[in-house]
């Protein structure tokens, strides 16, 4: 139920264009990932997030486990059904959490910085003064919860626990997300601790799909007497979930050598595909990127974790990634940034004020064929709700879109003139 074909490949380079089957329907890639951190895209009803482009979303497997809980989630029939999306979903593993409550907690740190940045040059867990939530050890992490202050333990069988019960299409390894200011030594420590993790995920992934297999058979048996009654291929009742897939994430800091010792050890295990983790900085993302999908099985798909810049996607797509998925689109609209094909702008400036045009006169969007940067600006400033909405549907529109006219440009041989005519256009 869940397969992916490459449909072409972008000549000279890593990239292609290709389609992710899933129990739920197809993926398009390379495709963007909206998140929906708790089961909800920010501003937007799942109907909406549709209607702007988004073929798949992403919930957060920390934040759904402390509220609502994953066993109520489990109870609705999953977090899709929970929130009324029909499409394709991922989880994540919670690894992020182990960075942004770990050694971030507090402290001004990315996952992605520059070699400029000061932090590179203070001893990483000498910053800030606000105590972790998250401590890690060999065997899981600990969290106190920051919802209440409660302790929690993850382990991998944990983590795959709570994703099963969550039921998307697609799941993740538990892994440990390190900070880009991190020593050699110590992302070496943590990347041993991530494969690790990355072998128990997978054997606890495989334990309970078989036990959700022999429940399934049990239960078709159980039901042949009453099958008359069933139209052909009505659901019997009360049938387990959907298989799910499960990818493996390397980790590996800045470092080559780790980042190709994890592509090999990781791409090595039995996953349906892989996610590209942790921590870059931004002026060797591409050539991190480079090393990875050099040796990650052509034929699995791919997935950058956390990168959402439209140069960055640029830079992925040509270089082997089939998916992204990141916080920044809706993040930053409802602060009332948008982007645009000649760079991003704030609606809040005085220039928007009295702009009775919309934010970009050829684009299709909701917003942009309803609404005027006017009105949008004065939302922002009489500090409306609406302002959020109709900002957020620009910026998922806007990216998906993006990607969406990169697979095109893959597959009618015009990647390269289109990547180079718009990011002159948008970083001018």
């Amino acid at each position: 139920m869940f397969k992916f074909e490459i449909h072409k490949k972008l000549e000279g380079a890593l990239g292609r264009a290709g389609i992710i089957n899933t129990p739920h329907g197809d993926i398009l890639t390379p495709a963007f990932v909206t998140v929906a951190t708790k089961a909800s895209t920010k501003a937007l009803t799942p109907e909406q997030t549709r209607d702007a482009g988004v073929q798949v979303v992403l919930a957060n497997t920390y934040h759904l486990y402390l509220q609502p809980g994953d066993e109520l989630i489990k109870n609705a029939g999953g977090f899709a059904k929970f929130m009324n999306w029909q499409g394709p979903t991922m989880t994540d593993s919670g690894g992020f959490q182990v960075f942004s409550l770990g050694v971030a907690y507090g402290k001004e740190i990315s996952k992605v910085t520059t070699i400029t940045d000061p932090n590179f040059l203070i001893p990483e867990r000498s910053i800030g003064t606000e105590a972790p939530l998250a401590k890690i050890g060999n065997d899981g992490v600990s969290f106190k919860s920051h919802l209440d202050g409660s302790l929690h333990y993850i382990t991998p069988e944990k983590s795959i626990e709570i994703q099963h019960n969550l039921g998307a299409d697609i799941i993740f390894a538990f892994d440990e997300c390190t900070s880009p200011t991190e020593t050699d030594r110590y992302q070496s420590e943590a990347l041993d601790r991530t494969h690790a993790w990355a072998k128990r995920s997978l054997e606890k992934h495989k334990e309970l799909e078989k036990q959700k297999a022999e429940a399934e058979n049990s239960q078709n048996l159980a039901a042949l007497p009453s099958l008359r009654g069933l139209r052909h291929g009505q659901d019997f009742p009360n049938s387990p979930r959907l298989p799910q897939a499960l990818f493996g994430i390397v980790q590996g800091g800045r470092s080559e050598e780790l980042r190709k010792k994890s592509a090999e050890i990781i791409g090595a295990m039995d996953f349906d595909g892989y996610g590209i983790g942790g921590s870059f900085a931004k002026e060797d993302m591409e050539t991190a990127v480079k090393w990875v999908n050099e040796i990650l099985p052509e034929e699995k798909p791919r997935h950058l974790l956390g990168i959402g810049e439209p140069e960055d996607l640029f830079m992925g797509v040509e270089n082997g990634v089939d998916l992204f998925d990141c916080v920044g689109p809706t993040r930053i609209a409802r602060n009332g940034t948008v982007f645009t094909k000649n760079g991003k702008i704030n609606l809040m400036n005085a220039k928007f004020v009295n702009l009775f045009e919309p934010i970009e006169k050829d684009c299709i969007c909701y917003t942009c064929t309803n609404y005027t940067s006017a009105y949008l600006s004065h939302l922002f400033r009489a500090k409306e709700m609406q302002g959020a909405t109709l900002a957020t549907i620009h910026n998922l529109y806007f990216i998906t879109k993006l990607v969406a006219d990169m697979r095109a440009s893959i597959l009618n041989d015009t990647f390269q003139e289109f990547k180079e005519t718009f990011l002159k256009n948008y970083l001018s």
